[in-house]
């Protein structure tokens, strides 16, 4: 018996590649049924998101399960030949290894990003649920999801934020610690400016002013932020109320200096401000950053933590893989020990019956839930 995987992922294939392996997440139940009706696998399950789409299996022929895996594809997409130099493949252990590697956010896009953990878990049901999945693949994922939720708290491969707007949101919590009562004011509604303002509504930011040289865009951000918009000749008169800004305009020329901040602090009576500028050229002053109880982080400063928090990631690497492999080997442990029964099991039977649950049906299963 052996454990099998073939897919692509976000390094292996482009988008381009990737959406036309995708399998709809209404469709996946039935794909997997599929699967194992054309292929000689006896267990199945399909991961399909937006960086990579996968799939597990367990077979008594590798090698023809290999072909017939890749047949599928090609004959349930239409794909042309061009696709299968983009598909990688795992037989064994490191079919697990990467599933294991997969779980804890070491192969994602952005290291460490716990998504992909749900992702997993979601199309593990919806094989389970099809029928499409039995002893030994009900066991991989679920010990995989145990083992990763121990590598997660076991090191820091998730900590720290590797976004802009996330790392914005996790200084503005280090100032203000409760972000509920605060007053958020973002200047141009651009891409990376509306981001790290979701960001901040998304932990719990109290009122938000959208403002903008367009209104209609205004309008339209302070919607979806469930705020409210102004134009953009009053933003110097909400100024004293707010507590957070985000900028990002076009404009060619700081728009807030210290000759219009000074007055304004007074006015607000000195307390904190923090000031993000996120635009190019940049729309705050630097000296601005320099006065009392004034907190300036601009797109360099913002990125430079981005890099040293993935750079920090990445060192966890290490430690992650000498725990994925004391997983890998106690998974690895049993399958080996279990191996020759299940050979015989699924030669008598054929491939597992289908059925929707993860509970034992022989007594091969209850030994290997144990």
């Amino acid at each position: 018996m052996n454990l099998i995987t073939v897919g692509v992922n976000h390094r292996t294939g482009p988008v381009e590649i990737r959406e036309r392996i995708a399998f709809p997440k209404a469709k996946l139940g039935e794909a997997t049924c599929s699967l194992l009706g054309a292929t000689p696998l006896h267990e199945a399950a399909i991961l399909s998101t937006c960086n990579r789409v996968e799939i597990y299996g367990l077979t008594s022929d590798s090698g023809h399960a290999s072909a017939a895996i890749r047949r599928f594809l090609h004959e349930h997409h239409h794909l042309d030949q061009n696709v299968e130099s983009h598909l990688y493949e795992f037989c064994d252990r490191e079919c697990v290894g990467h599933l294991l590697e997969v779980l804890c956010g070491m192969d994602s896009m952005v290291i460490g990003e716990t998504e992909i953990f749900g992702q997993v878990k979601e199309a593990y049901l919806t094989a389970q649920q099809a029928g499409a999945t039995g002893a030994v693949l009900n066991r991989m994922f679920q010990k995989g999801f145990a083992a990763a939720k121990h590598i997660r708290t076991a090191t820091a491969i998730t900590r720290g934020s590797v976004s802009i707007g996330s790392v914005a949101v996790d200084l503005a919590e280090k100032i203000f610690r409760d972000l509920g009562s605060r007053t958020v004011m973002v200047l141009g509604t651009g891409e990376m400016s509306e981001a790290t303002a979701k960001a901040l509504r998304s932990r719990g930011a109290g009122s938000i002013v959208v403002c903008s040289r367009t209104r209609e865009r205004a309008e339209s951000l302070a919607v979806q932020l469930a705020g409210r918009a102004i134009s953009y000749d009053q933003w110097p008169e909400e100024f004293p109320g707010v507590d957070i800004v985000i900028s990002s305009t076009a404009a060619p020329h700081p728009i807030v200096t210290t000759e219009k901040l000074v007055p304004l602090m007074k006015l607000r009576h000195q307390r904190p401000l923090f000031l993000i500028d996120i635009a190019v050229p940049r729309d705050i002053e630097r000296a601005c950053g320099d006065l009392e109880n004034v907190y300036l982080y601009d797109i360099d400063d913002l990125q430079q933590i981005t890099r040293q928090n993935v750079a920090a990631r990445e060192r966890e690497m290490v430690a992650c893989r000498v725990l994925i492999a004391e997983h890998l080997e106690r998974f690895w442990a049993w399958f080996d020990q279990n191996r020759p029964t299940l050979q015989q099991r699924h030669a008598l039977v054929g491939r597992v019956p289908p059925r929707g649950d993860a509970g034992p049906a022989t007594s091969e299963d209850v030994a290997y839930n144990k």
